[in-house]
């Protein structure tokens, strides 16, 4: 039996016969840009979010731009974010004309260290993008307290976190903007890319669907330079179809993670994820970390017998060809956690067999490795 890093098919499958019926809606309806599906998803998205606008758009990375435009931020600006993190949360900074400032990581959450965060501020500094990584927020409160000392926005980058709380405060409502991706291996993933950006601000809200749409509210009446951001029809009405399951894939994500923490708790040298107080983890991904640059080893290993894994990030951000340069800052814990890391298959339909297949597999190579 092989184990796959995430398997699709055992989600969409049970689904096939609403998936249709939301093609046939759409295909009838003759509208398939915006409209009425995605004003629906968008109103039981702000529900989940909670928060007074939901604005769907194209995909997570158009989030982070569509929220970086609104809030003006440009050419001389600057924008603290992880380097350990995906490409998007920084690679928007950049397109804005703005310069990515690189921030470490902390060990034990994979999140944003806001200490680092703070020593990294300048007069240039205009906001914050805490990356809520893995399913598990960034420590919003820390964030926020740093914002509201140096008057800096806040961009939550809540990609792999929809669902995800912090003091009961759902991920994506806490700064001026969150943002969401509903790429098809996130938890609740739409049939393509799609994403969503939401906030409690009014104006913020009216800007970003001004900008949604090439900055027109009239077609050919342009009041502002935007972007076409706009969420398909269908992806709207797909996404509505798997939202009422997301509970429930969220509830068998966190029992597959809790049974990997009780089979693993005492295997030495793999450090396990955990989920901090006050923190509620969604399990986008389970991530282990693997001692003395054994990581890929390990990674061989179970792929020799038919086992997913996956490296979510093998480079860091300030690392990476486009933003290195000679003076790149020291961030160690970025950079070991980018050597150590490595994801497990999480995905809510693996049964209990494939469960014991992977936790097999590891215990087996430590096994190995210890003789």
């Amino acid at each position: 039996m092989k184990v796959q890093l995430l398997d699709l098919k055992k989600q969409h499958m049970p689904l096939a016969a609403e998936f249709s019926a939301a093609f046939e809606r759409v295909l009838h309806s003759g509208q398939f840009i915006l409209g009425r599906e995605v004003e629906e998803f968008e109103r039981a998205a702000a529900e989940l979010t909670g928060t007074r606008h939901a604005i769907g758009v194209s995909s997570g990375t158009d989030a982070i731009l569509l929220a970086l435009m609104a809030l003006g931020i440009g050419p001389g600006d600057e924008v603290l974010c992880p380097s350990f993190t995906f490409f998007a949360t920084a690679g928007c900074v950049a397109r804005v004309g703005a310069t990515p400032v690189f921030v470490d990581s902390c060990a034990t959450s994979f999140n944003v260290d806001v200490a680092d965060a703070a020593r990294r501020i300048t007069t240039r500094t205009k906001a914050v993008v805490p990356v809520h990584l893995y399913g598990q927020t960034a420590d919003m409160g820390a964030v926020q307290e740093l914002a509201k000392a140096h008057g800096l926005w806040v961009i939550e980058d809540a990609a792999q976190a929809i669902g995800a709380r912090y003091e009961d405060k759902p991920a994506g409502s806490m700064g001026d903007f969150g943002t969401f991706s509903f790429f098809p291996t996130k938890n609740l993933g739409a049939l393509g890319d799609a994403g969503l950006l939401a906030t409690n601000d009014d104006d913020l809200a009216a800007k970003a669907r001004l900008l949604r749409s090439h900055g027109a509210e009239e077609q050919y009446f342009h009041k502002r330079i935007g972007g076409n951001f706009r969420l398909d029809a269908l992806h709207a009405a797909f996404l509505k179809v798997k939202l009422p399951h997301l509970a429930e894939y969220t509830a068998r994500r966190r029992g597959n993670a809790t049974y990997y923490g009780a089979a693993l708790s005492k295997v030495v040298g793999v450090s396990l994820p955990r989920e901090l107080p006050g923190h509620h983890h969604i399990w986008n991904q389970y991530t282990v970390r693997v001692s003395d640059n054994r990581r890929d080893e390990l990674r061989r290993f179970l792929s020799e017998r038919g086992i997913g894994s996956g490296v979510y990030y093998p480079v860091p951000l300030h690392r990476q060809e486009c933003f290195a340069v000679d003076d790149a800052p020291s961030l160690p814990v970025a950079e070991q956690l980018a050597r150590e890391c490595l994801s497990l298959p999480i995905y809510p339909e693996l049964t209990r067999e494939q469960l014991d297949l992977v936790l097999d597999g590891v215990r087996e190579f430590v096994a190995t490795y210890a003789r």
